[in-house]
């Protein structure tokens, strides 16, 4: 419970702060913009995301598959290392997100809300009552989502990792009927 009062509370609180940024930069900055950058962070995320998720299936399908690769792009050299157990990540084998791993997560989950408040404070909306409710919005998703997950997980067999990919994909596609 702790960790998804942190992951509420940096997720509000990234909200209400690019409210406040918004509400500063709106004379300046046309709205179509923000929507873009909104767009274009959301869409990356996704598309990193469903690649990982359809990487680590294919690593889990075939063990013997080499998880360092070497790559070359525009003639620089680099190594990637794919891990297809991030359960291996939880040091503590305690399989409950730390405090450090939730604001970790809410960080990365911050990124609609800051496009979030950015669009409101361009629609003039009270930042408090939107603030407010972010807080009792994303408390009441996050448990719900944790409840679903579980659910979901101990009644497949297969990998799913993929969908946050395609979450994040809907969510950017979503920000472009901002535009319209």
């Amino acid at each position: 419970m702790l960790s998804a009062h942190i992951i509420n509370l940096i997720c509000a609180g990234i909200t209400g702060f690019s409210l406040l940024v918004g509400s500063i930069v709106k004379p300046y900055l046309p709205l179509w913009l923000t929507t873009v950058v909104a767009f274009s962070v959301l869409f990356i995320i996704g598309l990193i995301k469903l690649l990982d998720g359809v990487t680590k299936a294919i690593i889990k399908k075939h063990h013997n598959i080499n998880k360092k690769i070497n790559c070359s792009f525009f003639n620089f050299k680099f190594v990637l290392y794919v891990y297809a157990n991030p359960e291996a990540a939880d040091i503590d084998a305690s399989k409950h997100i730390s405090s450090a791993e939730a604001a970790l997560l809410a960080l990365s989950l911050s990124l609609d809300g800051i496009s979030v408040g950015f669009g409101a404070a361009f629609a003039d909306v009270n930042g408090v009552a939107v603030f407010l409710w972010s807080l009792i919005t994303n408390l009441a998703f996050l448990l719900f989502g944790h409840f679903l997950g579980h659910k979901i997980t101990r009644n497949t067999s297969f990998n799913i990792s993929w969908l946050s990919g395609v979450v994040f994909i809907g969510l950017a596609l979503s920000k472009l009927f901002d535009i319209a």
